[in-house]
């Protein structure tokens, strides 16, 4: 347990600092916790760490977890956002501190400045069982409600870091649901191989199709269960007769 709640802790710091730790970072958190790791353990720990996109001593490239049609999609996306007018850092706080303040053009200017920050932190995220297309999506919609929802900062830097908050917020989120998603398709998909190969075990002794009440007393599944798991697979069931 202290284990896990320590790799926890060093991936709450890489995500503080750009999804990346020192080696010398990760060693202080062991050591603190009252673990001493051996070179072999240690190299567990870090190819851990890779798995959750965390670099040490230098960011991971997230070209590694994207696949060919993202690549493409974000040269297209980059292509369209040079044509954004650049700003220095002092236009950046003017422009956010009108913002706070109400101005609709500059909240406008606002959302526009971020949207190659809302593509920066989307590339942490790759690999992580989302398209990058739609963390994107997710980023700029919760930079667009962001912006609206910086009357309580109280100057441009906590606004931006506010900003930055609620787009990585979002796109967490997103890779949560997206995640809990498959494991219910999955699971889908195993009941309904289950209902299959029943039916057709039964169907082949009794030289007929059976009917669900039939499927239900012998699996023990409710009807609706059985039916719910026909309909996932398009109602192509051949040895089942849904009708009785």
């Amino acid at each position: 347990m202290i284990f896990a709640q320590t790799l926890e802790k060093i991936c709450a710091l890489a995500k503080e600092q750009g999804n990346v730790v020192s080696a010398a970072q990760v060693q202080e958190a062991l050591e603190t916790a009252g673990m001493q790791l051996g070179e072999e353990q240690l190299n567990l720990v870090y190819d851990y760490l890779k798995t959750k996109k965390i670099g040490i001593g230098e960011p991971v490239d997230p070209f590694d977890y994207l696949s060919e049609e993202e690549v493409d999609y974000l040269d297209s996306y980059l292509e369209e956002l040079k044509n954004l007018p650049e700003v220095s850092a002092g236009e950046k706080e003017a422009i956010t501190l009108s913002a706070m303040a109400g101005d609709l053009n500059a909240k406008q200017r606002l959302i526009e400045i971020f949207l190659p920050q809302v593509v920066e932190i989307a590339k942490l995220y790759a690999g992580q069982g989302a398209y990058l297309e739609d963390l994107i999506g997710e980023g700029n919609v919760s930079l667009m409600m962001a912006v609206e929802m910086l009357d309580c900062a109280e100057n441009a830097k906590q606004a931006e870091g506010s900003i930055a908050s609620m787009i990585m917020e979002a796109m967490e989120t997103y890779i949560t649901e997206n995640a809990d998603q498959k494991k219910a398709g999955d699971a889908m998909a195993v009941k309904a191989n289950d209902v299959l190969e029943k039916a057709e075990e039964m169907a082949k002794e009794l030289g007929r199709k059976v009917t669900v009440a039939e499927l239900s007393e012998e699996t023990g599944m409710s009807t609706e269960q059985i039916r719910e798991a026909v309909r996932y697979t398009g109602d192509n069931i051949e040895y089942l007769d849904t009708k009785q």
